[in-house]
């Protein structure tokens, strides 16, 4: 008991804390912006020297919010944002997203709603690919243009080969909604559906499937002795009992054989056969770090990850003015999520504007155990959400009544009005947002 009433007063403390640090950078940013108008030029004589951010996911796009709001207006800094996708992916809605029909549209987001060109000429927006990284520019794919950088931020996240349900694996919303719509009518049609990873996209998929589609067998395959294993032990019975609760077949410590013995069959390692009519893979994220493995493959871990500094720049000491965070960044991060993801993008963000203005990288990220609160849907009604802190956990059931779970509030918070997208009904030609170009 008294775990857990200790457990209460650290969340409270942790609220508070992102409260005060938000404020804070409230209270600077205006002043950066008056002491600006008092003092200094409206405007630099031009903005020729580059912060570029490449990937604009949870803490691509936060680190972008962050300096675009807090560069001095007569800075000489700009901000250049290299992103392929023409909207940001929220990815945490894509299982339950490939269950349920008519909401694949809320899944994608328009850019631009909360970083602004504001004042003129701090930031710029590519639409498209990294494909090379020298010591001070990086190469692009589509238009084969070379970008020099000052400093330079990777937040290209994680990816999975097979796509859906838990990355897109498409640039264009388009394209990404009819990939979606695809994985939907396989579910519909299929009879046995056989989910291949207990982790939260596994968890919330098979619930969903068998929740809308109550007379499928759907079995879920999970390598580790328990779902959910990566996190405590209650949140691991309830994701368990979700599962059998809804129908679903759970098979632990055991895994797929990738030679089925003929179609239509899948062989697990125990020797068991299963019949089956889809395989949905919710396993194999892997860091997006390819793009530096030429420039500094020391730079990346056994696991993919780029090994950083506790200021997240860079391990590499040939290269301190670049910068890693979120998903891609080896922070020993137990359970990464957007929380941490956007924590870490603060702590680049600070650090760079620091150097900026004379000053030193001296902000370090350290994890919190709140970083890693997880809701967890299990079918299309019930949730549970999970704060623990490795000795103690608080588990709260919930009653979900939105089938497109936290899409409008992740639309609110990216500066955007639910659902409303020009980009589906006006042509673009891909390299302007919103009028920054």
């Amino acid at each position: 008991m008294l775990e857990k009433t200790v457990l209460y007063f650290k969340l409270a403390a942790y609220i508070l804390n992102i409260i005060q640090e938000e404020l804070g950078r409230a209270t600077r940013t205006a002043w950066v912006h008056r002491r600006a108008r008092w003092f200094g030029p409206p405007a630099p004589p031009s903005r020729d020297r580059n912060i570029v951010i490449v990937g604009a996911s949870f803490a691509g796009n936060r680190v972008a919010q962050l300096l675009t709001a807090c560069l001095a207006p007569n800075s000489p800094y700009k901000v250049v944002v290299i992103e392929p996708n023409s909207h940001f992916q929220f990815s945490w809605v894509l299982p339950r997203l490939c269950v349920v029909e008519g909401h694949e549209h809320k899944a994608f987001i328009p850019y631009g709603g909360n970083v602004h060109d504001n004042p003129t000429g701090v930031l710029r927006w590519v639409r498209d690919r990294v494909v090379g990284i020298t010591g001070d520019s990086v190469q692009l794919q589509g238009s084969g243009e070379t970008i020099q950088y000052d400093f330079l931020v990777i937040a290209t996240g994680s990816g999975v080969e097979k796509g859906l349900p838990s990355r897109v694996n498409a640039t264009d919303k388009r394209e990404g909604m009819e990939l979606m719509r695809n994985v939907q009518k396989t579910i519909k049609t299929a009879n046995t559906v056989v989910v291949v990873g207990g982790g939260a996209a596994g968890v919330e998929i098979a619930t969903d499937i068998q929740n809308l589609y109550p007379s499928k067998s759907v079995i879920l395959v999970h390598s580790r002795e328990a779902v959910m294993n990566r996190f405590g032990e209650g949140l691991q019975k309830a994701a368990l009992d979700g599962l059998q609760s809804l129908g679903v077949e759970v098979i632990l410590h055991d895994r797929l054989i990738q030679d089925a013995p003929r179609p239509g069959m899948v062989l697990l390692k125990s020797g068991r056969e299963i019949q089956c009519d889809l395989i949905v893979d919710c396993t194999g994220q892997r860091p997006s770090s390819d793009i530096l493995s030429e420039l500094s493959s020391a730079s990346i871990s056994p696991s993919g990850h780029l090994r950083v500094k506790p200021t997240l720049q860079l391990a590499d000491e040939k290269f301190p003015n670049i910068y890693a965070c979120g998903d891609v960044a080896d922070t020993k991060t137990p359970n990464p999520n957007a929380r941490s993801a956007m924590r870490q993008a603060s702590i680049v963000a600070e650090n760079i504007l620091s150097i900026v203005t004379g000053g030193k990288p001296q902000h370090k990220y350290e994890n919190n155990w709140s970083d890693g609160v997880i809701k967890l849907t299990l079918g299309l009604t019930k949730s549970i959400t999970h704060y623990g802190d490795g000795k103690s956990e608080l588990l709260f059931p919930g009653k979900e009544t939105d089938e497109a779970l936290m899409a409008a509030m992740c639309w609110s918070r990216m500066g955007q009005k639910p659902f409303d997208d020009p980009y589906m009904g006006v042509e673009s030609n891909g390299s302007v947002i919103n009028g920054v170009a």
